[in-house]
């Protein structure tokens, strides 16, 4: 199926909005956020402080009455300049276009599976800048089979997880972790769909560089095609 298929496929599977945060969650309780290089309220706080980003997100909850700040797909920014983990010495190769979308809200939230699905797997991943622990969903819909990843989880969401379990939609899978846990992050879901896993066990790239943006685009399509935040 061509990417512009899949594309339509996922929009199709569900008319309304599918959730991995709590469902009782309207619409109208999220907010999207901007945290591209243009933005210039980025430049107000120290991005290499993860307890300043808290703050930041925080205080944009706040100011807008809302629960959950949400965006990111195909943003460049520059939060990953921090981590040698995204770094190159060639400008083209750096990684700083993020491939999936963020759900920033507290820690300890729960988590949940939009979909029916079995576990494909799981790690910490545990470099600065990176998901922390991390949970990869398979799913098989009609006739077509496609993952979801959910990274910065707490250590406790992968200790009784296996590999192979069988889960429904809207079962609980995990909850969030904190920065001393997520990759030194504020507190936030990330989550991706990923078309082909390639070898990745309990892992994939959620940030690519430049060079390498039409690849993985074409294999991690904009996961609020599911979600339908903003619509």
């Amino acid at each position: 199926m061509h990417s512009e298929d899949f594309f339509l496929f996922l929009k199709s599977i569900h008319k309304k909005p599918l959730r991995v945060l709590d469902a009782t969650i309207p619409n109208s309780d999220y907010i999207s956020i901007d945290l591209s290089e243009n933005n210039s309220d980025l430049n107000t706080f120290n991005v290499s402080s993860s307890q300043d980003w808290q703050g930041f997100i925080q205080h944009y909850l706040k100011k807008h009455n809302k629960k959950v700040a949400f965006g990111g797909y195909a943003e460049k920014r520059n939060i990953y300049k921090r981590s040698t983990y995204f770094k190159s010495q060639n400008i083209e190769e750096e990684r700083n276009i993020h491939l999936g979308i963020d759900l920033w809200i507290a820690a300890g939230t729960k988590i949940y599976t939009p979909l029916d699905a079995t576990v494909h797997s799981f790690k910490n991943n545990p470099n600065f800048g990176d998901y922390g622990p991390t949970i990869i969903l398979k799913h098989s819909i009609k006739d077509q089979v496609f993952y979801t990843l959910y990274g910065h989880l707490s250590v406790a969401s992968i200790q009784s997880i296996k590999v192979g379990q069988l889960l429904k939609a809207g079962a609980c899978i995990a909850t969030l972790g904190d920065a001393t846990v997520n990759g030194d992050y504020a507190p936030h879901l990330h989550f991706q769909i990923i078309r082909n896993m390639e070898d990745y066990i309990g892992d994939y790239p959620g940030v690519c560089s430049k060079k390498n943006l039409n690849k993985f685009i074409k294999n991690c399509p904009d996961p609020n095609t599911l979600l339908k935040l903003g619509y």
